[in-house]
């Protein structure tokens, strides 16, 4: 399976509420995770898993989403996918994000992923 197809796969797992088996699936149990605007950095799946079930927890529902793109560096192993989610979180702000993750993959498994959005707060403080 090409390395885009995996990544098709992976953002259909998570469109369809599977973010957590998504995980499991395709994220190699030392994975580092950046969130680039907030030069925040998770390493390994565990890792990974605490900062999703956080996420969760501040959402009150999914509006919709989806993927706008997908691109691959076949012999690199690179996908770069570019996604978009509208959301209620709890206490009623709706919010609309769009961002951009680009994975590394080791073999079927993710080994590096960085997410690049705009952050109005990542620069404050």
């Amino acid at each position: 399976m090409s390395y885009q197809a995996k990544a098709q796969e992976l953002y259909a797992m998570i469109g369809q509420g599977q973010s957590l088996e998504a995980l499991d699936k395709f994220y190699h149990d030392n994975v580092t995770v950046t969130e680039v605007p907030r030069n925040e950095v998770r390493n390994g799946k565990e890792a990974q898993r605490a900062a999703i079930q956080q996420w969760f927890e501040m959402v009150e529902s999914h509006n919709g989403g989806g993927v706008k793109s997908i691109t691959s560096n076949e012999e690199e192993g690179i996908t770069a996918v570019e996604s978009w989610m509208d959301m209620t979180l709890k206490g009623g702000m709706n919010a609309k994000m769009s961002e951009v993750a680009v994975q590394k993959w080791d073999g079927d498994k993710i080994i590096e992923e960085k997410f690049y959005y705009h952050d109005p707060q990542a620069n404050m403080g």
